[in-house]
Order: structure tokens, then C-alpha cells, then sequence
């Protein structure tokens, strides 16, 4: 249904001249659907961590992909007032808030007796919280424009679990949670709420987790890669960001309009078990 990128570009016309904004955008899942949306014609303000000059030749590059306007606001995911500034800046600057993609993460594996507490309050904040704040902000000028989509980029880790990162699980298992509850408040609003749940994506932050994996099994990293985590998913390979970013593209076109309050497993079978 959306394999084929020039038909899936074809029913995502709506996109164009619609604003989004992409927490971690940076590198990643978040680039990659930063990317197709600014393909699609979006504005696109872009949110994430990484050298200044870097960013700032990213964002030149997805400015000049498609017909509108890409931004960067270096919000803390950490940080309530500089979330609400984020999504006041796209409303004023790029004219609202129509697509909100809350993508931004971070990780850390551990046993849980070990666990350092100030990992556990960062990853709540960033991968959990952040969601929270972004669409406390956007909902309002949703609900005016008569309009939105928001898209929470989850993980398999929403519906099952895994050990060593009860943080991460847990934080996942609350965008669910957030993700199906905002769906139902707002379902008459024209508004939709949905969650896409990836498993293994190679980036930056699952190159990490294999590092960090290896030293708490006492492994090596290619034992990680073959008997921890492409064991867990049949297809035994990687999910591809581009798949994340064609499945966003048709929960924000009108084709998806009556998708709502899912969690969407694109995990190569991994939820099946």
C-alpha cells in the first residue's frame, strides 16, 4: 500500500504547505521523517542535538527539497518553557502546528539495581514527558485550524519489554498509554493520535545500545547484534528509516484520516511472539 514512494507522495498532497514539527531531528528516525515531510511540501522546524554548523547545513538541505520553509529551534526536551517556545515558534514563524511527529530519545541499559536515577529522570523526561509538553502546546492551535495529526515514535518496547532497560520500557510503555488517551479526547476534532512502534532501527542510538549491551553481558558486539537484538526480530534485519518516514507520511495524508489511537508495530514480527 505504501511501498511505492511515487504513489504514497501522490496521496500525501494535503501535506503540502502544513507545518510539523519533529522533535530529534537531527540524525536518525527524526531526520528521516523531517526529510520526507519537507520532500512533501511541509514547513518543517526541526528540534535535536549536534554541532551548530551541522545542523545548519541540514537544515539548508531540507530547505531546499520541497516548496516550503524549514527552521531549527534547539529546544531542551528536558526543559518545559523552552518546549512551549519551540511550538509558540513554529506558530509564529512557519503559521501553526498541523503535524507533530514527538521522535526525540535517549537510552541507557542497565541492571536495575545499578541503575543511576539521574539516567532513569532523563529518559522519562526526554522520551516520555517531552511527548506530554510538545502536544499540551499543539493541541490548542490544532483544535483552531480544525486540523492535526500527531505521530509518537514509540518503539516494540511500548508493548513488550526486555531486560537491563527499565527506563526505556517503561517510558515507551507511557507514550502508549499518552498516545491512546490524547486519541480519545480529541477523536471529533478532526485531530488523530497515533503511535508507530520500530523495532531495531539502525542509528545512532541503537549503535550505542549495542556497545553498552555488549559491556553489561559481557559480549561482543557482533554476539549483540546476531543473539540479542536481531533475535528478537524473525526478519533477522534492521528496520529502514524510510519505512518510518512513508508510514508517517500516510497517517499525516487523508488517506489515514480514520487511523486512531493504533500502535503500529513495524518490527519484522518481533511483537508477534
Amino acid at each position: 500500500m505504501i511501498g511505492d514512494r511515487e504513489t504514497l507522495q501522490m496521496s500525501t498532497s494535503n501535506i503540502e504547505g502544513k507545518t510539523a514539527v519533529i522533535t530529534g531531528s537531527t540524525s536518525g528516525i527524526g531526520l528521516g521523517i523531517a526529510t520526507a515531510l519537507a520532500e512533501a511540501g511541509a514547513n518543517v522546524l526541526l528540534n535535536g542535538l549536534g554541532d551548530v554548523d551541522a545542523i545548519e547545513t541540514t537544515r539548508k538541505e531540507l530547505d531546499a527539497l520541497g516548496a516550503g520553509d524549514v527552521l531549527y529551534h534547539p529546544a531542551d526536551m528536558t526543559r518545559p518553557d523552552e518546549i512551549a517556545d519551540m511550538i509558540a515558534c513554529a506558530n509564529r514563524d512557519l503559521g501553526g502546528v498541523d503535524i507533530l511527529v514527538n521522535n526525540a530519545g535517549i537510552q541507557f541499559v542497565s541492571a536495575i539495581e545499578e541503575f543511576p536515577t539521574d539516567k532513569w529522570d532523563a529518559i522519562i523526561a526526554i522520551n516520555l514527558s517531552s511527548s506530554f509538553h510538545t502536544i499540551r502546546a499543539a493541541i490548542p492551535l490544532m483544535k483552531t485550524a480544525g486540523w492535526g495529526r500527531i505521530v509518537n515514535i514509540a518503539s516494540a518496547h511500548a508493548l513488550i519489554a526486555s531486560p537491563f532497560k527499565a527506563a526505556y520500557v517503561a517510558a515507551k510503555h507511557g507514550v502508549l498509554g499518552l498516545t491512546r488517551t490524547v486519541s480519545l479526547e480529541v477523536a471529533e476534532e478532526n485531530i488523530t493520535v497515533n503511535a508507530i512502534c520500530p523495532g531495531y532501527v539502525k542509528t545512532p542510538l541503537v549503535e550505542n545500545q549495542i556497545t553498552d549491551t555488549a559491556k553489561v553481558r559481557g559480549i561482543s558486539e557482533e554476539e549483540v547484534v546476531r543473539d540479542v537484538i536481531l533475535a528478537a526480530q524473525p526478519s533477522k534485519k534492521f528496520i529502514e528509516i524510510s519505512e518510518l518516514a512513508d508510514l508517517t507520511l500516510f497517517l499525516c495524508s487523508d488517506g489515514g484520516a480514520s487511523i486512531n489511537g493504533t500502535a503500529l508495530s513495524v518490527d519484522g514480527g518481533w511483537s508477534a511472539h
